[in-house]
């Protein structure tokens, strides 16, 4: 690098990244100049303008009362900062640096560790380096590190661990160096440009398995089937091959086409489920870890995560239409598995929405895939007014099964309990919950027996408070 030591940007890493991959790097080759002298001067420290100044001092002393010798050591004292500043600023290094994150997607609550590799690929040797990265106070404290002299070539490696209660996406760097002298005179500061991404996702608790209501499909000997239409078994029959089953022998085509075509075959429909998050600013109170928001996004995370272990088509819903992952919910072609770090990403940042009801939540799924019929639906519901607590009741009637879980003691008790009246009567399996209690104790009270809830209440006891009836609306 020309006329001094800095660093040049890299690239910032985002959601997905594997384990243990460098997600950051600050290239070798730096050409950017310190700046004016007058900027090296700036970084003198407390000793070296406590010299600068001293030496001046007896300079002035010693030609107004003509003593040589004092002369001499003040002209000594003023010159040593001064030679200094002029080393370092004309000394040219080149560093390169590197980040990365083990792992670069961690549980709140849960340690990551942080590696930096700080290279020399100079032909100088370095001077004393101080390392510091910056981290979000939420992270904890900022990492320094002291590294001694670095030869021509040499490497240095440094960890620190960073620890968060709270989800989140929170920003790493960019890494600061600060090269000093052998005398501790002049301390010059540089900062890498590059930063990388910690991604905190909600803790997740692991759930017993149980029977819901919605999951006949891909489970059990009543499990419903669906014909294939991709993969081997083609649309239309396909000649034989060697192996099939002469059982899928198709005569009719057999014999319209002069050779053995095989039928194709039926295969399990995959269950669907959709987790619905209300996350209205109007339907919560309090925040921090232990505020019953965060225990329903934790309880949505712990959910998508189950149900996608079992085989399901999970997508979430919010309040304001968003669904993820597609806007139909549609799978992931890379399965499960890049479905599931889709959705914790999304909890992941998810926060308080302006929203004034349910309405847009409802449209979606009226409008999401398998024409507005859901197989199960579960909600966490937050605090809903007598219009919202029967928009979620006609949400009942888009689904097989449907499981809701609304807090306690954030209202009058008589209020939660109407809540909780109305959605029962609607068909709703009603778990109320605190943010102090065990996410799967409560989930086996969702178990029913036979695996399906009964058919949506319709009449009377689905409507709303007046008694009539919460009929579906007609559609455009």
């Amino acid at each position: 690098m020309d006329g001094g030591w800095g660093g040049s940007g890299g690239t910032a890493t985002g959601p997905g990244r594997s384990p243990g991959r460098d997600t950051g790097h600050d290239a070798a080759r730096t050409g950017r100049r310190h700046g004016p002298l007058r900027t090296a001067f700036g970084g003198l420290t407390t000793r070296g303008r406590s010299f600068l100044a001293a030496g001046a001092a007896a300079t002035v002393c010693a030609y107004l009362l003509g003593q040589g010798d004092l002369l001499r050591v003040g002209m000594l004292l003023a010159a040593l900062p001064l030679v200094c500043v002029a080393v370092l600023h004309r000394t040219r290094h080149r560093v390169a640096a590197s980040r990365r994150l083990t792992p670069s997607r961690v549980s709140a609550r849960s340690e990551a560790r942080v590696h930096l590799r700080l290279e020399n690929v100079s032909r100088l040797p370095t001077g004393l380096l101080m390392l510091q990265d910056r981290v979000p106070y939420v992270l904890g404290p900022r990492p320094r590190f002291v590294l001694d002299r670095v030869e021509p070539g040499g490497r240095r490696e440094v960890s620190y661990r960073i620890r968060s209660d709270l989800r989140g996406r929170y920003p790493l760097g960019p890494l600061q160096l600060r090269l000093t002298d052998p005398f501790g005179m002049v301390e010059l500061t540089r900062s890498f440009s590059s930063y990388d991404l910690l991604t905190v996702v909600p803790l997740t608790e692991p759930l017993p398995p149980v029977r819901l209501g919605g999951d006949t499909g891909g489970w059990g000997e009543g499990r419903q089937r669906s014909l294939a239409t991709a993969g081997e078994d083609d649309v239309i029959p396909r000649g034989y091959r060697r192996g099939d089953d002469l059982r899928r022998v198709h005569w009719r085509s057999t014999a319209r086409h002069g050779e053995l075509m095989v039928r194709r075959e039926e295969q399990p429909r995959k269950p669907h489920c959709t987790v619905l998050l209300d996350t209205r600013r109007s339907a919560w109170t309090g925040s921090g870890p232990d505020s019953a928001f965060e225990w329903a996004v934790s309880g949505v995370a712990s959910v998508a995560a189950h149900l996608l272990e079992r085989g399901y088509a999970v997508r979430l819903l919010t309040d304001t239409g968003a669904s993820v992952p597609g806007p139909d919910g549609g799978s992931l072609e890379g399965g499960s598995s890049d479905t599931a770090g889709l959705i914790m990403d999304t909890l992941a940042v998810v926060d308080h929405s302006g929203e004034p009801g349910l309405a847009r939540a409802y449209e979606a799924l009226r409008g999401g895939s398998g024409g507005g019929h859901e197989g199960l639906l579960v909600a966490f519901l937050g605090m809903t007014d007598e219009e919202q607590t029967v928009l979620a009741c006609r949400m009942r009637q888009r689904a097989d099964g449907a499981v809701a879980l609304v807090p306690r003691g954030l209202r009058a008790r008589s209020t939660e309990e109407e809540q909780q009246r109305l959605l029962s009567e609607a068909g709703w399996a009603v778990l109320p919950y605190t943010p102090a209690e065990p996410l799967p104790r409560l989930w086996r009270q969702a178990e029913v027996p036979g695996g399906a809830f009964g058919p949506p209440a319709s009449g009377p006891k689905a409507g709303g408070p007046a008694g009539g009836p919460v009929d579906e609306p007609a559609s455009g």
